[in-house]
């Protein structure tokens, strides 16, 4: 005798006014709230699923897409409440406008476009070679992210609200704008230290942007991962990444998040490299931004895999 299936009802509320907005009938307790979702942007195109949010409380946290219907703690008339997330944009695409920004900008200062600075100096170039690599390490940095973006990393089908963007873009391209300023500068001094100081940041920044890439090939190769810049972005996290025969990746051997490492390295050593104020503030408030990323990753590992070593720190090896 066959078990006869108990199916769901599901209504959605709207989170701020608690009014009805649809009432599912037949819902499958297996289904998903991915699922749930589609089925809810069938009555409402303009809402696709990745621009909603689907709580259980109106001010609760928002339920995740793979969540099942049947493991929520609701009955088999379950009240879900929505909110609009706004119009949202693919990662691919948030990567490439957040990277392609810095790139241009910088350029525009460092050819001195006219009303930039004054007149006399439109269209000219700086005596300083520290100027002209400096250009060149930072064009770089966004062209291997630019790379990385398309080539790869590999994305789900994720998405940033537009809201978000346009904040995380204003800061990448306010701060490209204000280091090329005072970099570009006619009035710029060069390094203290002159070529020596010159000469071995910009091997330390070479050694950390090789390091960089070599990790996210790393991570790339994890089988059945989805991996992003900014973390996980997709599937649960089946196994952790190892040090490979590349000596880039022995930095496993110590922290979690190497590519943060690197990252902070590479932009540590161009500060010292034009001896730039602007430069080094970035630097400070990447490191503070990464560090939260790492930790929150780190937690992930520990908490998925019971072997995780002890020895690996977040981002600092045997700081933090």
């Amino acid at each position: 005798m066959s078990s006869r299936t108990i199916y769901f009802e599901v209504e959605i509320l709207d989170a701020r006014t608690k009014q009805q907005l649809c009432f599912m009938d037949k819902v499958d307790p297996h289904s998903t709230i991915g699922e749930v979702k589609s089925l809810f942007h069938k009555s409402y195109p303009k809402w696709y699923p990745s621009r909603q949010a689907l709580k259980l409380d109106p001010k609760g946290k928002a339920l995740r897409d793979e969540d099942v219907l049947q493991n929520l703690p609701v009955g088999t008339t379950a009240t879900m409440y929505f909110r609009d997330l706004g119009p949202q944009l693919g990662w691919t695409m948030v990567f490439l406008a957040e990277y392609m920004g810095p790139l241009l900008i910088y350029l525009l200062f460092y050819f001195r476009v006219p009303y930039i600075y004054t007149d006399k100096f439109a269209f000219t170039a700086s005596p300083y070679p520290v100027v002209s690599l400096a250009c060149a390490c930072h064009s770089f940095h966004y062209i291997k992210r630019l790379i990385e973006t398309i080539f790869v990393h590999r994305f789900s089908h994720g998405t940033m609200p537009l809201r978000t963007i346009a904040r995380n873009c204003a800061y990448y391209w306010g701060f490209a704008a204000w280091l090329a300023y005072y970099i570009n500068h006619p009035l710029y001094t060069p390094p203290s230290y002159g070529e020596m100081q010159v000469n071995y940041s910009l091997l330390v920044f070479i050694l950390c942007e090789a390091g960089n890439f070599s990790i996210h090939l790393t991570l790339n190769n994890l089988r059945g991962e989805v991996y992003g810049c900014f973390g996980w972005i997709g599937p649960k996290i089946r196994k952790f990444p190892s040090p490979t025969k590349n000596p880039f990746t022995w930095l496993f051997f110590f922290v979690s998040c190497p590519n943060y490492t690197y990252e902070v390295g590479a932009w540590v050593s161009f500060s010292i490299m034009t001896q730039c104020v602007p430069v080094a503030l970035f630097a400070f408030l990447g490191f503070i931004q990464m560090t939260i990323w790492a930790k929150g990753k780190h937690k992930t590992y520990t908490r998925e895999f019971k072997d995780y070593p002890n020895l690996r720190m977040p981002i600092l090896p045997l700081i933090l």
